[in-house]
């Protein structure tokens, strides 16, 4: 029997103070083989986030059926206040775990991380830039890439086809390019073409990198309600990530963009000397919060984006890209290898 009434109904939910919460899906199921290190590297990502995160940003875990020893931890962290939400599942697969992350929120920001990222000084700072600096940006990731050129990015090419504010640049920091392929195994994942130029496009004397991984990214929060998305029947890969993070942004209307240098790392799933050297200069203080623009939405015109995937059918066909490629600065010989 209900006796009296319950003082919080129809009252307003009071307005949050974070505008900016960090995802991350967590699944560690035991500490054999490929998952000897995961704990130890989940750590360095987590650490490095408290290092590099200020005082607006909410902090949610999603253990995707982690083992005991793995889900301890974690509500070590959240009792202590280092985090704000846990969310405990059986294993449901990295973007349903995303999915749950993310319901029953609003936030202006949401970044999505994968467990072994490891954040560096002012990633969030340079994130807020881009999107101050370019009005379409509907996502920004803090690793730029020469290898997702092509991924989603149809609007900006095509947009900027013509324009002299979009074209190759030099690679700010080649050396973290060489990094990251080296933390996939795959050292020779970017040729020389790649580590020496990328296509970036300016905007107030601000630039960016054309496209965005999703490894680690940052999102217009109104994305993740714009698609009505709510189940991935894949545990990862099988389309799954393109579905639920790619193409919501290029269909709203959206860019992709990285930074220009490098503000974050992979790990992987081995522990190396290199990590500890890392944290051990991140700063254990950070300036206060960059004031972010206010966001419009905007509305999806079905039409446009049609055209624009038509044509850039046309220019990614290896004859017109290699020109495209040559007409934006690249020379004939990196055009044809790129």
């Amino acid at each position: 029997m209900r006796v009296g009434y319950n003082p919080h109904k129809d009252k307003l939910k009071p307005k949050s103070d974070y505008f900016h919460q960090v995802v991350i899906p967590v699944y560690i199921p035991n500490s054999e083989v490929y998952f000897k290190d995961s704990l130890q590297i989940l750590k360095y990502c987590l650490e490095s986030l408290f290092k590099t995160c200020h005082s607006k940003t909410f902090i949610s875990l999603i253990n995707n059926g982690s083992s005991k020893e793995v889900a301890e931890y974690i509500n070590k962290l959240f009792e202590e206040g280092y985090i704000h939400e846990i969310v405990h599942t059986a294993s449901i697969g990295k973007l349903n775990a995303v999915l749950k992350g993310v319901v029953g929120h609003d936030f202006e920001l949401v970044t999505v991380a994968d467990a072994d990222v490891l954040f560096l000084e002012n990633w969030q700072h340079e994130t807020y830039e881009i999107f101050n600096q370019f009005p379409k940006c509907g996502v920004v990731c803090p690793v730029p890439s020469p290898k997702v050129l092509k991924q989603f990015t149809s609007n900006i090419i095509v947009e900027k086809l013509f324009s002299k504010s979009m074209k190759f640049v030099s690679v700010s920091n080649p050396k973290a390019l060489e990094h990251f392929a080296e933390s996939i195994g795959n050292p020779q994942f970017y040729n020389k073409y790649n580590l020496d130029s990328y296509l970036a496009v300016e905007n107030n004397g601000k630039r960016a990198v054309v496209g965005a991984a999703h490894f680690v990214a940052t999102y217009r929060g109104v994305l993740f309600s714009s698609e009505g998305i709510r189940y991935s029947q894949y545990s990862l890969g099988g389309g799954s990530e393109n579905k639920i993070l790619d193409e919501p942004v290029l269909k709203n209307g959206y860019w992709r963009l990285s930074t220009i240098d490098n503000f974050a790392y992979h790990m992987g799933n081995t522990n190396e000397k290199w990590i500890g050297e890392v944290l051990q200069v991140l700063p254990n203080e950070i300036s206060e919060v960059t004031k972010l623009l206010s966001f419009e939405i905007k509305k999806t015109n079905r039409i446009s984006f049609l055209i624009k995937e038509f044509l850039f059918k046309i220019i990614k066909n290896k004859l017109f890209w290699k020109k495209f490629l040559h007409y934006k600065g690249l020379t004939k010989e990196a055009s044809i290898h790129y």
